[in-house]
């Protein structure tokens, strides 16, 4: 990769460069920005040309930072990059230009092409989500995956004076440290155990049997009870007889499993929490079903059938 500039302090007039160019020894990708190479570009090419393009205080940012940490496991064909505000508007064909004041303090000290810290990155992208859930599954995902800690994402949060979602962010990076790994454990755990007074479970318990192994999202292991939590609106045919083997097993080994999406939890959080408390009980919780508010219905529904 290289820029019209360098190569012409390399001693290439502008005719060779545009006979390199024209005979396809050399690939232009963006203006003033070519590939010293023929054939098929590579992603890390791409993305060191947006950053070139976009001039020597750019950094790769957004989705393409996250890209690159793995924090997002989709390589999009736009390339986001961040750009000081005073350079001006920037229009660069298949990338996306955003516009920041903090460019020096966001920017990785070592990270190659130049990107956002990680924590910025999560910031950045959950500054666009669009609804608090879509939010808070950046810092939640970031922590878990050990690309970054609680703290470190509070200290870069607090250092911006206008953060979008604060308290949901702030609320769900403090959850993580008790090992909630996704938007739909953190309202289990905010909505349905802590509101309604449940004992807290042990979150993401790994169990090993023979070769094969199984994260049990949350385990009552004293009273012998498993809620497995599917952050999905369907599931398929094979991903629901995956589903069947793991509560098969759970059972054989002494665990009696409740199972919920989405809408439970996030729309019926106190009905969830009576048949959760039901199962509890009948295998020996004493603790008593706390009541939400005024106009719970915790304790007034039927719970699990036959307790």
């Amino acid at each position: 990769m290289l820029q019209r500039e360098q190569a012409i302090r390399a001693g290439l007039s502008r005719h060779i460069i545009a006979g390199r160019v024209d005979s396809g020894q050399w690939q232009r990708l963006h203006r003033g920005v070519f590939a010293a190479f023929s054939g098929p570009v590579p992603r890390d090419a791409i993305l060191w040309g947006a950053v070139l393009r976009a001039g020597r205080r750019a950094v790769l940012s957004h989705d393409t930072a996250a890209e690159l940490v793995k924090l997002s496991g989709d390589s999009l064909e736009t390339v986001h990059v961040s750009v000081p505000r005073d350079v001006g508007r920037l229009d660069i064909h298949g990338v996306v230009v955003h516009y920041s004041g903090r460019l020096p303090e966001a920017r990785h000290p070592a990270r190659l092409p130049p990107q956002t810290r990680i924590e910025e990155t999560v910031l950045d992208l959950a500054e666009l989500a669009r609804t608090a859930e879509d939010a808070v599954a950046w810092p939640i995902r970031a922590c878990q995956s050990q690309l970054t800690t609680p703290d470190r994402v509070m200290n870069a949060m607090g250092r911006r004076h206008r953060v979008r979602w604060r308290d949901d962010l702030a609320d769900a990076i403090d959850k993580s440290r008790i090992g909630v790994h996704s938007p739909l454990e953190l309202r289990y755990f905010r909505d349905v155990e802590h509101k309604h007074g449940l004992p807290r479970g042990d979150r993401q318990v790994l169990v090993i049997r023979g070769a094969a192994s199984q994260y049990i999202d949350v385990r009552y292991s004293e009273y012998g009870v498993i809620v497995e939590l599917d952050g999905v609106l369907a599931h398929s045919a094979g991903s629901r007889r995956h589903d069947a083997r793991r509560d098969n097993a759970n059972a054989l080994d002494g665990y009696q499993a409740l199972r919920y999406g989405w809408v439970p939890i996030a729309y019926h959080p106190c009905v969830t929490a009576t048949e959760v408390f039901g199962l509890l009980q009948r295998n020996g919780y004493l603790g008593p079903l706390r009541p939400c508010g005024k106009r719970c219905l915790a304790g007034r529904l039927p719970s699990v059938p036959g307790v």
